[in-house]
């Protein structure tokens, strides 16, 4: 199973989602990231995200920014986004209603991941327990 993560930037919320899925993630599952905008592209993630993963004992400095592309929906299974806005933004880019059945808002059920890259140090703490609980639910909605 192919999974993408998508955030605006991919520097702050889809970057962490990527390495935390990735760190639990059963042999064989390819994971990925990107962004709605092309505004990173190439840049390693936040340095705040890097710090807060590191505390968790994970590590996504060697990660790249990459704009979301139409063949992505080729290439991913599940496609996550994390606000709204990219939800829209990745659902304009399907061809079918097959691409767009791959679109999820990671939280379910219209909830947002906030974008912490105006605020504090805290705002990204908060942002990686949502996204380790809903990492957690995902893997076990696989064995159930």
């Amino acid at each position: 199973m192919n999974i993408l993560m998508v955030c605006l930037g991919n520097i702050c919320r889809s970057p962490l989602a990527e390495g935390i899925l990735q760190s639990k993630a059963p042999t064989g599952m390819k994971i990925d990231s990107a962004g709605t905008s092309n505004w990173h592209v190439g840049k390693s993630p936040d340095k705040r995200s890097i710090a807060v993963a590191k505390q968790h004992g994970i590590d996504i400095s060697n990660q790249k920014a990459r704009q979301f592309q139409s063949e992505d929906f080729s290439n991913f299974d599940v496609i996550f986004v994390m606000d709204q806005s990219n939800y829209a933004d990745v659902l304009a880019l399907a061809k079918n209603e097959v691409e767009k059945s791959k679109v999820r808002l990671i939280l379910g059920n219209y909830q947002e991941v906030p974008d912490p890259y105006y605020g504090g140090e805290d705002g990204f703490e908060a942002v990686y327990q949502m996204l380790d609980e809903a990492t957690d639910q995902f893997l076990q909605s696989l064995s159930s």
